[in-house]
C-alpha cells in the first residue's frame, strides 16, 4: 500500500479507491471509534438526499449515502471531520 498525493496538503492511501457516502459513513465510523469518539448521522439535516454526520464536535454533509465522492469533495469532508487522509 502506498499514499497517492492529491495535492501539496494531502494525501490518500492507494487503497482507498472509489469511496460512496455510505462507505464514507463506515470509514468513519470505524475510525472514530478507535480515536473515542461519538459519530451521529442526521437524516432530518438536509434536504433530499443529503444528511449531517457529525464525529465528536465536527460535522460535514453527506450529499448522496449511493453516490461516488470525488478527491477533492472527499479531501474538505475529512478536513471538516478533522480527520487525517492518511488515517483514512
Amino acid at each position: 500500500m502506498r499514499d497517492i498525493l492529491i495535492d501539496n496538503r494531502a494525501f490518500l492511501r492507494e487503497d482507498c479507491g472509489v469511496v460512496t457516502g455510505n462507505e464514507f459513513i463506515k470509514r468513519t465510523k470505524r475510525w472514530a471509534k478507535t480515536q473515542g469518539l461519538e459519530v451521529r448521522l442526521i437524516a432530518a439535516h438536509g434536504k433530499g438526499s443529503h444528511s449531517t454526520l457529525y464525529v465528536g464536535e465536527h460535522r460535514t454533509t453527506i450529499k448522496d449515502r449511493g453516490a461516488e465522492i470525488g478527491p477533492g469533495l472527499l479531501r474538505a469532508m475529512l478536513r471538516q471531520l478533522n480527520i487525517n487522509p492518511r488515517d483514512f
